[in-house]
């Protein structure tokens, strides 16, 4: 049996897109074993154990040393490919391994969410000289599959000489089913499910509140670092009856919440793609959302939902009045997303191309 280890700097219980999409393409491939190296952030958490497909070997230690930790614990183990979540420094403990093993393929998996700048702000006054060393996680990869077109061209840009294959995350349409027209009530629900922090700007869709009717309420799903920020936007405007946060709300209730929603909004500064969206449009919710990352690759305007301006709280509030003036329009959405994530992002679909992926890789 191919054996393949994936480092990853987090994995599950810790929940993200890029955790999930691998817990979701490992469970539907059952004749590779696959084991995988990530920092233990919390001490409770055990140093090994099993998550579905995975055999989970947590290290000890601080981020900026879990390349060489990672590395460390992989070098005792023979592995046919080594995998990497995201060019970060799972990235960084994977080309560590390929230099000292060049004969063991290397697949680069592009999740990043955050701008493209986040190496050099995250090394600081180092990065010019670690600048070369960055680049080469792309250079020494054997294959790489990005989640979209966005991450695929920064691949290509940071000088990848190998493959660069678009397969993006995808949606358990079992857990999203397609919902009945939520019935026609006076009170209308944005929700948006996001990680409070700057770049999915839900600032800005709390100060859109001001620009539309008091029957327009919004409702939060997500923790984060800006979340007293937020709340401090909630109470200059007096929103305080119009907003709720609902904190981290598990997947499997989420439908809940999007079965008494209206529209679903994240008017994000940077993407990488955005599962959320995606399951909102699964689950028939007209969809806003910016031009930005690889949110394009799904999201046509007037077709499969509508783009908003960047920072622009007023934009906001002229494509929700349009959803909520617009019923054709509206219908017209949902209808046309609902069959574009049903078609493109299955993720028994997404699984078998990472299969593909894995074949096409000579182990």
């Amino acid at each position: 049996m191919k054996k393949v280890l994936i480092f990853s700097l987090a994995y599950l219980p810790f929940v993200g897109g890029a955790e999930l999409a691998v817990k979701e393409i490992t469970d539907r491939i059952n004749d590779i074993e696959f084991n995988m190296i990530t920092l233990r952030f919390n001490k409770q958490w055990p140093r090994f154990e099993k998550i579905g497909n995975i055999n989970v070997y947590r290290v000890d230690g601080s981020k900026l040393f879990f390349p060489f930790c990672a590395f460390l614990k992989a070098k005792k183990i023979k592995y046919d490919l080594i995998w990497s979540i995201m060019a970060n420094r799972a990235g960084f403990a994977a080309l560590f391994f390929k230099f000292f093993h060049p004969q063991v393929k290397f697949l680069l998996t592009l999740q990043e969410g955050d701008t493209l700048d986040y190496p050099k702000k995250q090394i600081g006054i180092l990065w010019p000289f670690l600048k070369p060393l960055f680049r080469a996680i792309f250079r020494r990869a054997d294959y790489i599959q990005a989640i979209s077109n966005y991450l695929a061209d920064w691949a290509k840009n940071m000088g990848a000489k190998c493959p660069v294959e678009v397969v993006p995350n995808g949606v358990d349409i079992n857990k999203f089913e397609i919902r009945s027209t939520k019935s026609e009530t006076k009170e209308k629900i944005l929700i948006t499910v996001s990680r409070l922090v700057k770049k999915n700007a839900v600032g800005d869709i709390i100060e859109s509140l001001q620009y539309l009717p008091e029957n327009v309420k919004f409702l939060i799903l997500g923790e984060g670092e800006e979340k007293e920020k937020l709340a401090l936007i909630v109470t200059r405007y007096a929103l305080q009856n119009r907003v709720k946060f609902f904190g981290f709300v598990e997947q499997s209730k989420m439908m809940d919440y999007f079965q008494n929603a209206d529209i679903f909004i994240r008017p994000s500064l940077s993407e990488g793609l955005g599962t959320a969206f995606l399951e909102a449009m699964a689950a028939g919710l007209p969809v806003i959302a910016t031009p930005v990352g690889g949110i394009p690759d799904f999201l046509r305007d007037n077709e499969t939902g509508l783009f908003c301006e960047i920072n622009n709280p007023k934009s906001i509030a002229e494509k929700v009045k349009l959803l909520l003036e617009n019923g054709g329009l509206k219908n017209k959405i949902i209808v046309n997303a609902q069959k574009l994530v049903i078609e493109n992002y299955d993720w028994d679909l997404i699984a078998g191309k990472m299969r593909k992926i894995l074949d096409k890789i000579e182990i």
